[in-house]
């Protein structure tokens, strides 16, 4: 039997260092170039950028969610956890570590459902780091619900054309390439009537109508756009992964990029848990410092209490994923779907409270962290679809009962204890007889 939480001394050396890299090479770059991650680098950033990047593939540590085959290590999901728990506290550190979102579910999907000629035109320049790409599936008339999405993809002799429109295309302005989910067959159910399709940016027809941003956020970034896809003509060589086979690959994604918000978040709500601590030590008032104050104890204690199941719960997921593949972890990365911006929202609520006035304002990040996790209670899918969907997958394994008298009802259960031991006692002691629930 194995039950270890160790971590082996080569990898935690590993980790030492990223921990020491990040807070001293990495996190002054939020402060330099704030909102900027996203965007093409110029001059000015590309002299401090690419050189972080070399240092991250000197050790080995560049693309850490890809196999070796791919450039990366094959780390698994565990040690992808506690690295990107710790990129987490950072906005520049997925950029430079190469495991930015949404890049690297479109690259696991281009890896696992591209063609050869598809991963050279489309992988490779994405896991250099030199473009970004578009993950452009949601709708504005439908949200979530694929059920209803209405842009067609329809054959045209041996291309392909997409007509319709797309919301929340993440970082559509700034982007390579899109992948484009639409539907081939509307007459047949969505998970087998919808096709992936690969689309460069420069093609005729992709237009973006606008770009919106979420609360606070910078203009200059790319934010997540409304794309018009009229009469886009692509070739047969751009359908990624089968005809009819598009949910199979959006779910993949989906299922992968909730885990690693998920790895993120833990760094998150571990800043705020650090910056909460920091402040109740520093800040006097009513004549003793806010930390020995019993309300701001209770919620310095509250927040650790709440952060470290969620952490376990991670790296649980992950460790399933390691021994078992993805299928193994579904209800979990389920549950953390819905846990994570549970637990962001409650620890930077905490977090601004204790910080008063200064909490609230641009100068702390705060309120950055407690936008994101709303944000991630909607992205990839909102947190109510995903509770029934949870629920859904843990009744499964139970079975309904007598709708009068549930197994637990002490009736049923003194007669059980009869049944099985009346040769051997007379009555339960003690125990008064229970209401009758049969004739």
């Amino acid at each position: 039997m194995t039950w270890d939480f160790s971590t082996d001394p080569e990898f935690q050396a590993k980790l030492d260092w990223i921990k020491t890299f990040v807070e001293e090479e990495v996190e002054p770059l939020d402060v330099l170039f704030p909102g900027c991650e996203y965007l093409p680098l110029d001059d000015e950033r590309r002299a401090i950028v690419d050189p972080l990047k070399q240092r991250v593939r000197d050790q080995g540590l560049w693309a850490a969610h890809l196999g070796p085959e791919l450039g990366g290590q094959g780390f698994g999901a565990v040690k992808l956890t506690l690295i990107n728990e710790i990129l987490g506290r950072t906005d520049w550190g997925p950029i430079v570590f190469g495991t930015q979102a949404p890049d690297t579910g479109n690259a696991e999907i281009l890896a696992r459902f591209g063609t050869d000629a598809q991963r050279e035109r489309y992988l490779a320049p994405l896991l250099a780091g030199e473009v970004f790409s578009c993950f452009s599936m949601t709708e504005p008339q439908g949200g979530a619900d694929p059920g209803v999405f209405t842009t067609r993809a329809v054959r045209d002799g041996d291309d392909w054309i997409i007509t319709g429109r797309k919301y929340w295309s993440s970082n559509a302005a700034v982007a390579s390439f899109f992948i484009v989910v639409a539907v081939t067959d509307p007459d047949v159910p969505i998970h087998r009537g919808a096709s992936t399709f690969l689309v460069p940016a420069e093609t005729e027809g992709l237009v973006i109508e606008a770009s919106h941003h979420l609360f606070g956020a910078h203009r200059h970034e790319p934010g997540h756009s409304l794309v018009r896809y009229e009469s886009v003509r692509v070739g047969a060589d751009a359908l990624l992964g089968v005809e009819g086979g598009g949910f199979e690959v959006a779910q993949s994604r989906l299922a992968g990029g909730r885990l690693h918000h998920a790895m993120r978040s833990i760094g998150v709500a571990q800043k705020a848990v650090d910056m909460m601590a920091e402040r109740a030590l520093s800040r006097e008032t009513k004549g003793s410092a806010l930390a020995d104050k019993q309300l701001v104890q209770a919620a310095i204690a509250d927040s650790y209490t709440e952060l470290m199941p969620f952490r376990l719960a991670v790296l649980h997921a992950a460790w399933l994923i390691d021994e078992y593949g993805e299928h193994a972890a579904r209800t979990d990365i389920a549950a953390l779907k819905v846990l994570t911006p549970k637990v962001l929202q409650s620890i930077a609520l905490r977090a601004i409270q204790i910080h008063g006035g200064l909490g609230t304002t641009e100068q702390l990040p705060l309120v950055d962290m407690l936008m994101t996790g709303l944000a991630l209670g909607l992205a990839d899918g909102p947190t109510d679809v995903h509770k029934m969907n949870l629920a859904r997958r843990l009744l499964k394994d139970y079975e309904p009962d007598d709708p009068e008298w549930p197994t637990q009802f002490l009736g049923r259960r003194l007669d059980a204890a009869r049944a099985k031991y009346a040769d051997q006692v007379a009555s339960v002691p003690s125990v008064p007889d229970g209401p009758p629930i049969r004739s």
